[in-house]
């Protein structure tokens, strides 16, 4: 039952991908969870993958069981758990590709919507001692689901890993440019350019790290350093220096003391300047023995923003328990902690690129996390978890229509804490690498204080995923998506304020790939077969139908 505590750790959301990302730069295996891409519009494509994604921001993951673990992946679509950041991507689902060594390829695509699509992967073939390789992507429409609703996203990344003596050193560089427009402007106003309501982001980060994770010297460490700048097509500017230290000594076979420090230095520049410190400290201790797994500990962070009157330093126990009722069957967990979670404007864009100038940004201080469940095994191919959760927040932000400009949104914040009770399900069925199929279901129940509504997060959200190979020549991908509606409150221009209500979203997927050789392939991809230009930010349409077909070629 070693490593159910590690894995159970669901309380270790993603606070912000800054700091996630210093963690575990490039290496898999560092414990911590890494960010993804957030945006809101339709403007890369649904490419399903072979092996599907992890798609739980929000998600507290269960213990782990002795069994082989499934292999599913879902890195873009997240379900908004009990974790702050509602990361959700409808129709716009950046996809992993199963890559064969030594793992290179080239896709080329293009759809409606004036839609050309371009993806490589590069990567030196399997080395002792150095791994090193690029990828590139381009998604881009030039027509959407109404005028001036264009978009474009490019990303490059280079990474590089040494290996000696036990020890790892590695580095990694991005760069992203993605461009939108403030297309959710009122249907009256006529005659408006494109350059006048565009929006473009820049980021770009560095980031260094070394590990000693392959060594079997009871003291493990690790420490990385990475900056992160961000520009947009107005006046902000971001720059955010981070730092991440952690060490872990094993003090017998089963138990381990472990301590992670987190350090964050942000430069947020917009009409006004805005330094902003962020630092965290987590020494545990880990017992990880046959049946039952505990972890004890304090989690001491400190923030110095002033945003509705934070809490400057802030404690949180550590407390996570799991036992293992039946052998591979049947794990019972829970636990009672806390956190503060790190955001950004290098972040926030991520989740909504229609937001407006001179945001007043505040970390998020997760005051209590009570949670518990059960996860398990029904037979060798079927497996579950279920857990309810009761958190409560200090500066959970929201996403509201701006007064001033409607198609702009600002972040709002309760100004007392906003209570969250969670419930999540889970069902997979996986029968080796021919057929997946699965379910995820999550209920948020938001009680804010005053507040109208919890502004842009729905309260319900499902996926319902499958895939199919057959023959390994022919590949079936697909995903059902269900999003509850939510709210935004718009204020008229006679100051009239109404409450906007968004769709229900119910978003169909598919895609199928056929492989001629073992070295090109076609494929096409269907996304929102429905055709409903539904909105998930009140006022920005989505687009309908959108079909995109290509082709592969690996090297």
């Amino acid at each position: 039952m070693r490593n159910i505590l590690k894995i159970a750790d669901f309380t270790l959301t993603v606070g912000f991908f800054l700091m996630a990302s210093t963690v575990g730069w490039a290496q898999k295996n560092t414990g911590k969870l890494e960010d993804a891409e957030i945006v809101v519009e339709k403007s890369r494509v649904n490419e399903l993958p072979e092996a599907s994604r992890n798609f739980e921001k929000f998600k507290v993951t269960p213990p782990e069981k002795k069994i082989n673990p499934l292999t599913y992946k879902f890195t873009d679509y997240k379900l908004a758990q009990q974790d702050i950041n509602l990361n959700m991507r409808v129709l716009t689902i950046k996809q992993e590709d199963q890559i064969p060594i030594p793992g290179n390829f080239l896709k080329l695509g293009y759809g409606n919507y004036g839609t050309p699509y371009f993806k490589g992967y590069f990567h030196n073939s399997r080395d002792n001692q150095y791994s090193y390789g690029a990828d590139i992507s381009h998604i881009s429409s030039s027509k959407g689901p109404v005028e001036n609703s264009g978009v474009s996203n490019t990303s490059i990344n280079f990474n590089g890993e040494s290996y000696a003596d036990n020890l790892t050193i590695g580095g990694k560089f991005t760069y992203g440019r993605d461009k939108y427009n403030f297309y959710g402007y009122s249907p009256q106003v006529e005659g408006i350019k494109e350059d006048s309501i565009k929006q473009l982001f820049n980021r770009i980060g560095v980031q260094g790290y070394l590990n000693n994770k392959t060594s079997e010297s009871p003291l493990q460490y690790q420490a990385g350093i990475g900056v992160f700048i961000f520009r947009d097509n107005f006046a902000a500017r971001e720059s955010n220096v981070a730092i991440n230290l952690g060490a872990g000594y094993a003090i017998s076979a089963t138990s381990r003391f472990n301590v992670a420090t987190e350090f964050s230095g942000i430069s947020y520049q917009d009409s006004v300047k805005t330094n902003r410190g962020f630092f965290k400290l987590k020494p545990t201790y880990d017992v990880d023995g046959d049946r039952f797994d505990y972890s004890l500990g304090v989690n001491i962070a400190y923030t110095n923003d002033k945003v509705n009157d934070p809490r400057k330093m802030n404690i949180y126990p550590v407390l996570k328990v799991a036992y293992e009722v039946a052998d591979d069957k049947l794990v019972i967990f829970g636990g009672l902690t806390g956190d503060l979670q790190r955001s950004s404007l290098y972040q926030l864009t991520q989740e909504n690129p229609f937001l407006n100038s001179n945001l007043q940004i505040a970390d998020v201080n997760k005051a209590l996390d009570i949670h518990g469940g059960i996860t398990g095994n029904v037979s060798k191919n079927l497996s579950f978890t279920a857990r309810i959760s009761y958190l409560s927040y200090r500066n959970l932000y929201f996403f509201n229509n701006a007064v001033s400009d409607s198609s702009r949104f600002d972040l709002v914040y309760d100004p007392d804490n906003t209570n969250v009770l969670n419930f999540y399900g889970e069902l997979v069925y996986n029968q080796a690498e021919k057929l997946r199929l699965g379910v995820r279901t999550e209920y948020n129940n938001y009680k804010t204080a005053d507040l109208e509504k919890p502004f842009h997060r729905p309260t319900t959200q499902a996926t319902f995923f499958g895939s199919y190979n057959i023959y390994n020549k022919l590949f079936f991908n697909g995903e059902l998506y269900y999003i509850s509606s939510s709210y935004g409150r718009i204020t008229r221009e006679n100051k009239v304020v109404v409450i906007k209500q968004t769709d229900n979203i119910v978003d169909l997927n598919l895609k199928a790939d056929y492989r001629f050789t073992n070295k090109f392939s076609t494929f096409v991809m269907l996304n929102n077969i429905l055709n409903k230009e539904y909105e998930r930010f009140v006022n920005y349409p989505n687009k309908g139908l959108n079909v995109i077909g290509g082709i592969s070629y690996y090297f």
